[in-house]
């Protein structure tokens, strides 16, 4: 998989928790709310507070077939969650490691702090806030791969 480089500096963000993007947020929240439409729309997916962020994070969690890795989850099925509007757009998300690598080096993301100490797994990112539709469209694609990673069925050969 090739993810094309993010435009522009790296997000100012928290280096310890609670982990958060401290600048270059959308304006509103219709990006968002696109972005939350397709995730809370992926196959077996239910909506829940986050067992794991700070109160308001919309988590999204395997109501069923959670038959992914360890590795694909943060907490129960956990596997992804937004945090609370308006101040921090962005999103936690575990992403097979190849791919998180990938997002890291393209400027989409950074591993989370947790994940710095070895207390989560290197799959463990900050996905930076999409600023534009564009951006909203490669952020989508990283909870896809995200969504099936969780549920066991990333296969990275086939993309």
């Amino acid at each position: 998989m090739s993810i094309r480089p993010r435009q522009g500096p790296r997000p100012v963000t928290t280096s310890t928790n609670p982990h958060t993007q401290l600048d270059q947020q959308p304006v509103g929240t219709a990006i968002r709310d696109r972005l939350a439409a397709v995730a809370f729309a992926l196959p077996g997916v239910r909506e829940q507070d986050s067992m794991i962020s700070v109160p308001g994070a919309r988590a999204l969690w395997l109501a069923e077939g959670a038959d992914g890795p360890a590795e694909a989850f943060m907490v129960g099925s956990e596997f992804a969650h937004f945090h609370p509007v308006p101040s921090d757009q962005s999103l936690h998300m575990m992403l097979p490691p190849e791919i998180a690598q990938e997002a890291i080096a393209a400027g989409w993301a950074e591993l989370h702090p947790v994940a710095r100490r070895g207390l989560l797994p290197p799959t463990a990112v900050m996905v930076y806030a999409p600023r534009d539709d564009v951006e909203c469209d490669v952020v989508a694609g990283l909870i896809r791969i995200s969504h099936s990673f969780a549920e066991g069925k990333w296969d990275a050969e086939r993309l």
